[in-house]
């Protein structure tokens, strides 16, 4: 039974822009902490208040730099020292993720190593939003709540009141994604199939499926350099749709991305702030997960099921 435990949400430095949404969407103040910066560069994350017996929140995002993912393993290491009764890294993007398996030799499984990291700092429990590969829940050995944007973007999508919808996935990996929404919309499907040269370097690319007159819309669970996404889009259109759009929940926006999606035939790109914005976009709308971490969050602090919240 879990004993009478104040709940207290933290953020760290890299995400204190969404955890301060998601603090007044839940009604309590963000709890206060610091980072002391050396000169040297180190850093010394520290509580501004007790946690003992707490039921502690600490959100953060682990996106680049690695300090960041540095400083959230520094907090969950200070508020298990400090007697915190659980400890919940709340983390909107899963950093790493994409190294989820050997696909060369000599390489590491970062992902299964931010795992044992997290563990070894003394987490209780993960919440996180569209882990790139499903099978990373597998490498934790506690808990872990996987979220979905579907729930914040499928309103959007409704929104818009398309004729001719049809859902895309950018490359395979994404197809179980896509097929999901394409179920849940009732509209066909489309395959963007695509080979590497290298990492972040697109070969070539076809489309699996008719968009000749169709409204499309592409689903991905992130966007780096946007080559991938800007690709599909121009194909796309080339291939006769009526228009494009892209719904992504992770908008890491590297190197020339934001000039591929400006310059792309893309009509509108849709993410989260999962992740801060680099600079604004005319064709980049940000919709937040504060209120849907919000509700988990509660969900989680009282022992309730997180399993209703999701649409799919």
């Amino acid at each position: 039974m879990q004993p009478n435990s104040p709940i207290k949400i933290f953020s760290g430095t890299g995400s204190r822009y969404l955890a301060e949404k998601i603090s007044a969407s839940y009604g309590i103040e963000l709890g206060k902490s610091s980072v002391l910066r050396f000169s040297d560069g180190e850093i010394q994350p520290c509580f501004e208040e007790t946690v003992r017996g707490d039921f502690v929140f600490i959100v953060q995002s682990t996106y680049s730099p690695a300090e960041n993912l540095l400083e959230l393993l520094m907090m969950i290491d200070a508020a298990s020292r400090a007697s915190a009764y659980k400890i919940v890294a709340v983390i909107p993007y899963f950093g790493f993720a994409r190294q989820d398996r050997k696909d060369r030799p000599r390489v590491s499984i970062a992902a299964k190593l931010m795992s044992n990291l997290l563990a070894a700092a003394g987490v209780s429990r993960v919440i996180t939003m569209d882990l790139h590969a499903d099978q990373i829940q597998g490498f934790f050995d506690v808990p872990v709540d996987h979220l979905y944007a579907s729930t914040v973007f499928i309103d959007h999508v409704r929104s818009l009141k398309l004729d001719n919808l049809v859902i895309a996935s950018p490359d395979t990996g994404g197809t179980k994604r896509a097929n999901s929404y394409s179920k849940y919309l009732d509209a066909p499907m489309v395959i963007c199939h695509k080979t590497r040269k290298a990492a972040n370097v697109i070969g070539e690319m076809t489309i699996i499926g008719d968009v000749k007159g169709k409204n499309v819309v592409l689903v991905d669970d992130m966007i780096d350099t946007a080559g991938t996404i800007a690709t599909a889009a121009n194909l796309i259109m080339e291939s006769g749709a009526i228009s494009v759009r892209c719904m992504a929940t992770h908008a890491l926006l590297t190197g020339p991305a934001y000039e591929r999606i400006e310059q792309s035939a893309l009509t509108e790109v849709i993410v989260t702030d999962s992740i801060p914005l680099r600079k604004p976009s005319p064709k980049i709308q940000v919709i937040s997960i504060a209120d849907l971490f919000s509700d988990i969050i509660k969900k989680v602090y009282n022992n309730q099921s997180i399993s209703t919240t999701f649409l799919f």
